[in-house]
């Protein structure tokens, strides 16, 4: 598996990190379920290791600070060349810098911050880790994308504050529409992700997405392990598993660009989806 080893441009997604109250479970799970294999990470704030497909880095899975209970999630981070910097400008579009910027060691500088509507992500600078090393094989990273229920605001927001221009979807005449139900940004000239409207009563999110080989394999593996597919409230999710309200429209899986694509839930609560490599 090749390895990422030059810096991405600034507001590309190149980390995503999981805070759990059982890594131990963590890593059984989505070794099991990615192949993945463990080795330690930075000890602050918190205990914390990192995840590889086939040699190469791809997420992380950290201890949640703060008392048990605290909600499990997946966080996105976008490369930055200056982390606080882009914390100061995501301060004065609105948005809100909840930790950092801080040093995660030799490793890099992070902040997390949240949208406007809520929606959590990290900004990372590197430097010893530059970020993901592989991305788009099975085992790795995926499509990045948030879900919102005001696209054109998020992408105001993630224009002033990461991306180079924003894309709306091609109109019939094959020129640029308004970001009304989605759009894609983009930084150093590529799309690197979607925004897309979320329906329901689910507050905004950034959708953290893993690539695998058979969608359909990954998925029975992520239920007998604990695990559960989440569909929007109201609509059946795949395979007759329990529904579980998501606040997105496309149920339990569907077949998107790339192959078909499964929503799920790890044994302690934290979403992520599955696309199936195509």
């Amino acid at each position: 598996m090749p390895a990422v080893t030059l810096r991405l441009a600034q507001g590309s997604p190149c980390w995503t990190s999981l805070l759990t109250d059982d890594l131990e479970g963590a890593r059984a799970f989505y070794g099991r379920l990615f192949g993945w294999e463990f080795s330690p990470g930075p000890d602050r704030p918190g205990r914390y290791v990192r995840a590889r497909a086939g040699g190469a880095l791809v997420a992380g899975l950290g201890v949640s600070p703060g008392a048990p209970g605290r909600p499990v999630g997946w966080t996105t981070y976008f490369a930055v060349d200056h982390a606080d910097e882009v914390s100061q400008r995501v301060r004065e579009c609105g948005g809100t810098v909840a930790v950092g910027p801080v040093q995660a060691g030799r490793s890099g500088r992070l902040a997390i911050a949240a949208d406007l509507a809520g929606a959590a992500f990290g900004l990372w600078q590197g430097e010893e880790l530059l970020g993901w090393e592989a991305a788009g094989e099975p085992g790795t990273p995926g499509r990045t994308e948030l879900l919102t229920c005001e696209p054109p605001v998020a992408a105001a927001f993630y224009r002033a504050v990461l991306a180079d221009e924003v894309r709306g979807p091609a109109a019939p005449d094959g020129g640029p529409t308004e970001a009304g139900d989605g759009c894609e940004l983009v930084a150093g000239g590529r799309t690197v992700a979607r925004i897309r409207r979320g329906e329901g009563p689910a507050p905004a999110r950034w959708r953290t997405c893993f690539t695998v080989a058979d969608a359909a394999r990954t998925t029975a593996l992520a239920v007998r392990s604990g695990g559960r597919v989440v569909a929007p409230p109201g609509q059946p999710a795949a395979g007759g598993a329990r529904r579980d309200g998501a606040g997105d429209t496309d149920g339990g899986g569907y077949r998107g660009a790339g192959g078909r694509v499964v929503h799920l839930a790890d044994p302690r609560g934290g979403l992520f989806s599955v696309v199936e490599a195509g």
